[in-house]
């Protein structure tokens, strides 16, 4: 009797632990303005599900992509760290499994453009706490199989290797099968958006079966990434590699339109199986938009590191542990999901370099200042950027050519006053140089 009583205490205790682990949904845009979401501030689209995360959790309105391209910021989260330390990521790898700088070249002639699975912290943390993870969409860490999401704690994918495909044939401008079901390639028809929602809502119904079992559904869009396609703008063809990025507002509108009636799906699924009150969802983007796409009030675009390149809306929801309709004006960055959904399973956050940003919110704790660092490489162009409190400093070499920039955020938040020339500037200056050549030694990546 007592060791069936023990049992079942320890039973118990068991079952508690995995009810205290939250399901995690993570919903990312792809190439998505700020002001692309209503609730940001878009002037010409209505994104209600969206808006309706912020309604019934939080909305983040300082938080950066630790890169301004898809790659780099994409292993910013997955791995929890600057995506530097990896090496050759610091730019999109280019279609075809192209590297587009130096070191991203050196290692693409070698078949090691991508990211390994051993800085893969996010899904092999959640799964060692028992998660199931899925994900659906756009992967762009490698085309190599050695890359796959299932060497990285994936338990299953569906989606595609490069930066972008066309919406109807799931096709790339190369020769490359990018389009797979775990590590094999596929055919479906379909529009990207749709058939990535169809995967999502297939792998929500499975886990309602396992209702005992964690789950870790992260879902990469595509939309609202060139080619620029609306769900109903097929005409037969591939568009040409000329028209692969021109587009309209208004066919980016329909992309948007329909990437918010995805969301709304996903959360109407987690309402039908009864998951809503044990999950966690958050929705973003993965760095600023190119024109058709709205990053107001910040300045530029993606490719930069002025604000309109680097700046991503946040908003999630967390019943019962983030109160409706809270707002928090901490700096943030996409490395601090890494943390906070880590913190939240109760897996392991050492070596980190973000903050609970979402624990720290439903604790209801003052904001922090922070200090953020970036670099961007591509051909013989140099991005380099600190945020440190409220300052600002960004360095940009093209060509032999260099500009320099320094920024008070707080008075100045649309970057339109440069104060190199000030001279009450002239010691913040050195300072945010000095900080930044000290992070850049201390990045150095192993490979």
């Amino acid at each position: 009797m007592k060791v069936f009583s023990v049992f079942l205490t320890l039973l118990f205790a068991l079952t508690a632990s995995a009810a205290d682990k939250p399901n995690i949904v993570f919903i990312i845009a792809d190439d998505m303005g700020y002001a692309d979401v209503s609730s940001f501030g878009a002037p010409d689209v209505k994104t209600p599900a969206i808006d309706q995360i912020a309604k019934d959790g939080i909305r983040f309105p300082n938080v950066y992509a630790m890169g301004p391209e898809c790659t780099p910021s994409r292993v910013a989260f997955l791995t929890g760290r600057y995506p530097q330390r990896v090496g050759g990521m610091e730019c999109a790898i280019g279609t075809g499994n192209v590297g587009r700088y130096d070191d991203a070249i050196r290692l693409a002639e070698s078949s090691d453009l991508g990211l390994p699975a051993k800085y893969a912290r996010l899904a092999p943390g959640l799964k060692s706490q028992g998660y199931h993870n899925g994900v659906f969409g756009k992967w762009h860490l490698g085309y190599e199989t050695k890359f796959s999401p299932l060497t990285q704690g994936f338990d299953e994918f569906v989606g595609f290797l490069g930066g972008n495909v066309d919406y109807f044939r799931h096709r790339e401008l190369s020769d490359i099968e990018v389009y797979l079901s775990n590590t094999e390639p596929i055919t479906r028809e379909g529009y990207t958006t749709d058939l990535i929602t169809e995967d999502a809502l297939a792998f929500l119904e499975k886990r309602a079966a396992k209702p005992d079992k964690p789950f870790f559904l992260y879902l990469p869009h595509a939309a609202p990434h060139f080619p620029f396609q609306g769900p109903d703008d097929d005409d037969g063809g591939m568009p040409s590699a000329e028209e692969w990025t021109s587009g309209t507002r208004e066919t980016y509108i329909e992309m948007m339109l329909s990437l918010d009636k995805s969301v709304a799906e996903v959360v109407a699924a987690l309402e039908k199986h009864g998951m809503t009150e044990d999950t966690l969802v958050v929705f973003t983007s993965d760095h600023g938009a190119i024109k058709p796409g709205l990053n107001d009030p910040w300045r530029d675009y993606k490719s930069t590191l002025f604000e309109g390149g680097i700046r991503v809306p946040l908003v999630a929801k967390w019943p019962g542990v983030i109160p409706p309709g809270s707002e928090s004006e901490q700096v943030g960055s996409l490395m601090d999901l890494t943390h906070s959904f880590l913190a939240a399973a109760g897996a392991n956050v050492e070596g980190l370099e973000g903050i609970d940003l979402l624990g720290k919110a439903a604790a209801g704790k003052e904001t922090e200042d922070r200090t953020l660092y970036w670099r961007s490489r591509r051909g013989e162009r140099t991005w380099r950027a600190i945020r440190d409190k409220n300052w600002k400093y960004i360095k940009k070499i093209d060509e032999g050519k260099t500009e320099e920039w320094i920024f008070n955020l707080k008075q100045d938040p649309t970057e339109t006053k440069n104060k190199l020339e000030i001279e009450s500037a002239a010691k913040k200056l050195t300072q945010l140089k000095k900080k930044l050549a000290q992070w850049e030694e201390e990045v150095t990546p192993e490979r």
